[in-house]
C-alpha cells in the first residue's frame, strides 16, 4: 500500500495493458496547448481589488484546477511501476525564486477538494511567503542537502529512492519532501516574460501533468462573421495519457476553461465532488 494513492483494480483493461506497453512516463506524453481568455481574470481581479482583496493570476488557475480535479479526480491519478493510483491528496509543486536570487527552490502545497478562491490564494501567499524567504527550512531543500553532506551519497540515495518508489516503500515524510511526487507542477513563465513550453513529465515520482503559463498573446477568433483578435493566456500542458482517457482529459479541460471564464465559480467550494470510480 502506498502512502500517497490507492491501486486501482477496476480499470478498462486497456490501460492496463498501456501501462505495461509504455512503461516510462516518458513514452506517454501528450501535449496540448489551450489558449485562457484573459479579460474575464483579469476583470474580476480589479473588482476584488477594489473590494480590498488582493487575489493573483496563479490563484485563479490553481483554483479552478483544484475545483475541476475534484469533479473529475480521474486527473489525479498517477502510475508507478506499471499500477495505475488514484492519489489520496491535491499536490501541487510551484518553484519559487529566492529574494534577491536568480536560483528558485520548490516544494509543494496541498489543497482540498472543497477550497475556495480565497483560501487557494491564502494557501500560496503562505507558501512563496515561507519559501522566499527560508528556503532552507522547507523539506525539499534538506533532503538535498542531506544528499550532498557525504560523497557518494547522492548517487546511492536516489537510487534507493527510485527502489522504495517502484515497490511503494517510500514513506510519507520522504514523498512530502520529493518535488517529482505531485498531481500537477505548475510555472508562472509569464512572470519572467517567458512563453510556454512543453515541459517534460518525469519518470520518477508520480507527476502526470505539468503546466506553464506564457507570455499573453492575441489569438484570432471568428464571432458574427467577423476575424477578432482576444488577448489569451496560453497554457503548454503535459499528461500522462495513461491515467485516464483523451474525453476525461477533454470534459476537464472544459470544465477548467468555464472555471477560467467566470471565476466568480470559484468563489464557493465545489458542489458535485466526486470519488473515484475505478476505486
Amino acid at each position: 500500500m502506498r502512502r500517497d494513492g490507492k491501486r486501482l483494480k477496476h480499470m478498462d483493461p486497456m490501460y492496463t495493458v498501456a501501462a505495461h506497453i509504455m512503461d516510462k512516463r516518458s513514452d506517454s506524453m501528450n501535449m496540448v496547448t489551450i489558449d485562457v481568455p484573459l479579460d474575464p481574470i483579469q476583470n474580476y481581479l480589479v473588482k476584488k481589488r477594489k473590494e480590498g482583496i488582493n487575489l493573483s493570476h496563479i490563484a485563479i488557475v490553481l483554483a479552478a484546477y483544484v475545483q475541476t480535479v475534484a469533479e473529475y479526480p480521474e486527473l489525479n491519478r498517477f502510475v508507478v511501476n506499471k499500477k495505475i493510483y488514484a492519489r489520496n491528496e491535491i499536490a501541487v509543486g510551484m518553484v519559487v525564486l529566492k529574494a534577491g536570487q536568480i536560483d528558485g527552490t520548490m516544494s509543494k502545497m496541498y489543497f482540498s477538494p472543497d477550497n475556495t478562491v480565497f483560501e487557494v490564494n491564502d494557501i500560496i501567499n503562505k507558501y512563496v511567503e515561507e519559501n522566499r524567504n527560508t528556503p532552507e527550512n522547507n523539506g525539499t531543500e534538506k533532503l538535498i542537502k542531506i544528499l550532498l553532506s557525504i560523497p557518494g551519497l547522492l548517487r546511492v540515495g536516489v537510487n534507493l529512492f527510485k527502489f522504495l518508489d517502484k515497490h511503494g516503500l517510500l514513506t510519507k515524510s520522504i514523498i512530502d519532501a520529493s518535488p517529482f511526487h505531485n498531481s500537477l507542477v505548475i510555472s508562472n513563465l509569464a512572470s519572467i516574460r517567458t512563453n510556454h513550453i512543453y515541459h517534460h513529465i518525469y519518470d520518477f515520482g508520480t507527476t502526470s501533468e505539468i503546466l506553464t503559463m506564457g507570455n499573453t498573446r492575441e489569438v484570432a477568433k471568428r464571432r458574427g462573421g467577423e476575424i477578432v483578435y482576444e488577448k489569451c493566456m496560453p497554457f503548454g500542458i503535459v499528461m500522462d495519457e495513461r491515467i485516464c482517457s483523451g474525453y476525461h482529459f477533454a470534459i476537464a479541460f472544459r470544465r477548467m476553461q468555464q472555471y477560467l471564464s467566470d471565476p466568480e465559480l470559484l468563489e464557493k467550494p465545489c458542489k458535485n465532488i466526486r470519488v473515484d470510480d475505478s476505486l
